[in-house]
């Protein structure tokens, strides 16, 4: 297949989405990696120059190609799978990691960028050279000999586990079910037992399936009045992938995968000099050590305690007044918090849900940035997956400073959740001296509309679309040239959720909201009535939400610095939450079994980082609050000056020097806790 038929192979401008096919991934694949290789071998030679400048417009031209060739192709298995394209992908998948395993650890290469002269950089480019420097130490590159074979072993090795892990706890959660009769359900929503109904007769089996699936466990725990079938479906849910499964379902075990994994990243963490595997963590974060990370979950559980705990007597006290409930179960909890956030706040979500339309919400967004950012949103077109997908431009003074592709509805073949990805990054090209827009994907999964009306959002759904649109503004705002530290990219793991988790604070703004609602049916905007109800049970439980997620952080954090992975974790587990949580859940739950965050999905000594950017996000959004004008619009002013001081750098310096540069401080913990009703 010559390059010019193969749309992967096209980087005149944006990818040919349209006609990228399956059998396009192996040739491209090929030819890209043969062309990385080659680049690697050239500059790595005795002769060539040790300049930043040299490399880039050899190495990084072709490494940039394959990131953005691949980038298509993993975005398409994301949003447009299929049996052959799933195929196509994992065929290439190892071919393609194994080539940046090399490529971060070759001593060679190390040394060409050790010889760089940083006094010849500009402050972006010396930036990038610190990481990449770094990025060669943490790969492996000063290894040799045994140490290094043994170093890429463990890559390997860690992968293959993660996967496993993966693939157990999505199998003990696909084989569990219980088929359930009519009365059993009484209480869950009628979509819900529909759905069930409609799942069991598919098996032409009687009843109602039931499964450990979110859309389908949680109705049944907040809404089901009957407590033996909630205690059935939690025992299953706590128990999945570990020894207490019931049954056959215990050949699921991830057990024996988290203690190699603790294992194996002791000994890659010893390799690199480390003592533990938290400091390798922490070594490209905003955190400086373990210590630090373990002394702000404990200072910020301390404020959280007293909220929790009184979180805890409320629903102890409705329990017994409203439904005879003298001694509440570890499955009773879930179910008395929804009775209680009714009774409490008498708003449904269904309710709500009715005024949020997808077009106005969209318009709202955009508004709300074009006059924060002095920016115009502007329609545009572009090859896409599929039909439902949007394109835009962001424009300044006339001028194209980036592109956007927004995915809005959930569909079959996308994977759930939502998502930013970036499509390229702004960077002033070494090739032919041209300035690279930036582009981003923004990835949701909204219900589509149904007889012909828009798409209807949950406020939740709201709050999900500005989180993804803050990461989009984040990428494409950047005024930086260098694309390893442009955008979202070079950004420490710990502060990149600073501007999604910013933008989700004007979802709460009433000056906002009136402007982005309008009823389904009779076009009114939401009543101010109904948004003081959302408003009154926005921190609802908050002290114990706070402290759930301390007790999965702080348990992170010590089984990667103090935990040994030839002893059992579960002692660990148990006294963290001990020290932790109020409410102390039955012996059997195991959900350290099913951590997939931790155990297969990068955020291993670094689940604190959640907690750590709500306190950046807060903090910076305070700012706003202290200029917001007397109808409670925020100032211009201090949007330019985030922008300038945050979005626009992105990683060409520290985090902590952006927010100190919008702050003029360290961040600190009160907006947090007042934003929490936790003050």
């Amino acid at each position: 297949m010559s390059g010019m038929s193969n749309p992967l192979l096209d980087f005149s401008d944006l990818p040919l989405f349209d006609r990228i096919l399956p059998e396009h991934v192996a040739p491209a694949v090929d030819q890209l990696l043969a062309e990385c290789d080659q680049a690697l071998e050239a500059v790595t030679a005795a002769d060539f120059p040790a300049s930043w400048h040299a490399l880039a417009k050899t190495l990084d031209v072709a490494t940039e190609r394959l990131g953005r060739a691949w980038g298509a192709v993993s975005h398409l298995n994301g949003v447009a799978d299929t049996p052959e394209l799933r195929a196509a992908y994992n065929a290439a998948l190892p071919r393609v990691t194994d080539f940046w395993t090399r490529l971060g650890s070759d001593e060679r290469l190390y040394a060409k960028y050790k010889a760089i002269d940083t006094a010849s950089l500009n402050a972006e480019q010396r930036q990038a050279h610190h990481n990449a420097m770094r990025s060669f130490v943490l790969g492996g590159a000063e290894l040799t000999g045994e140490a290094k074979t043994r170093f890429a072993q463990i890559q390997e090795r860690q992968a293959e586990l993660g996967q496993k892990f993966s693939e157990n706890a999505l199998d003990a959660t696909d084989a569990w079910a219980y088929y359930a009769s009519e009365s059993e359900l009484a209480g869950v929503p009628a979509d819900v037992v529909q759905a069930a109904r409609a799942a069991a007769q598919a098996e032409g089996k009687d009843g109602h399936k039931l499964t450990l699936k979110m859309p389908c466990y949680l109705p049944v725990m907040q809404f089901g009045h009957d407590g033996a079938l909630r205690e059935r479906l939690y025992r299953a849910y706590v128990t999945r992938a570990s020894d207490q499964a019931e049954g056959d379902l215990a050949r699921f075990d991830n057990d024996a995968n988290i203690r190699e994994l603790l294992a194996l990243r002791r000994e890659e963490a010893r390799l690199l000099g480390y003592d533990n595997f938290a400091e390798v963590s922490l070594v490209p974060k905003m955190a400086k050590s373990p210590a630090e990370v373990m002394s702000f979950l404990r200072e910020l559980a301390g404020k959280a305690r007293p909220y929790a705990e009184r979180d805890l007597a409320d629903m102890r006290a409705f329990a017994s007044r409203a439904l005879s409930l003298a001694d509440p179960q570890a499955w009773d909890w879930p179910y008395l918090a929804e009775k209680l956030k009714e009774d409490r706040y008498a708003f449904s979500e269904q309710e709500v849900k009715q005024y949020f339309t997808a077009p106005k919400v969209l318009a709202g967004l955009f508004k709300i940035v074009e006059t924060l950012f002095e920016v115009e949103i502007r329609r545009d077109q572009a090859p896409t997956w599929h039909p439902g997908v949007e394109f835009y431009r962001l424009e300044r003074g006339g001028l194209t400073i980036g592109q956007f592709y927004l995915d809005p509805s959930a569909r079959a073949g996308k994977r759930g959740g939502a998502w930013m990805d970036d499509v390229r990054a702004r960077w002033l090209r070494p090739d032919d001296g041209r300035l690279q827009m930036p582009v981003a994907h923004l990835v949701c999964n909204f219900a589509e509309g149904v007889n012909g009306q828009p798409p209807l959002l949950t406020h939740d759904d709201v709050i999900t679309l500005f989180h993804e649109f803050g990461h989009g503004l984040h990428h494409l705002l950047t005024q930086v040239q260098e694309h390893d530290v442009s955008g979202i990219s070079g950004v420490e793991w710990d502060a990149v959720e600073l501007p999604s988790q910013f933008m989700e604070n004007f979802c709460w703004e009433w000056s906002v909201l009136r402007h982005m609602t309008a009823h389904v049916e009779t076009g009114q905007p939401l009543p101010r009535a109904l948004f003081d109800k959302m408003l009154a049970a926005r921190n609802f439980q908050s002290g114990l939400q706070t402290l759930r997620q301390i007790e999965f952080s702080l348990f992170d954090m010590r089984l990667h610095a103090e935990h040994d992975p030839a002893q059992d974790f579960m002692p660990l587990q148990r006294q963290v939450r001990e020290e932790v949580a109020v409410l102390q859940p039955p012996a059997f739950n195991r959900s350290a079994h099913t951590f997939s965050h931790i155990f297969a999905g990068g955020y291993a000594a670094g689940y604190y980082s959640y907690k750590w950017a709500e306190v950046l996000s807060a903090d910076a959004y305070a700012a706003f609050e202290e200029s917001m004008d007397a109808e409670g619009n925020p100032s211009r002013e201090t949007g330019r000056r985030y922008r300038e001081a945050i979005l626009e750098v992105g990683g060409s310096r520290p985090a902590m020097e952006s927010f100190r540069a919008f702050r003029g401080r360290e961040p600190q913990l009160d907006a947090l806790l007042r934003h929490q009703g936790m003050a």
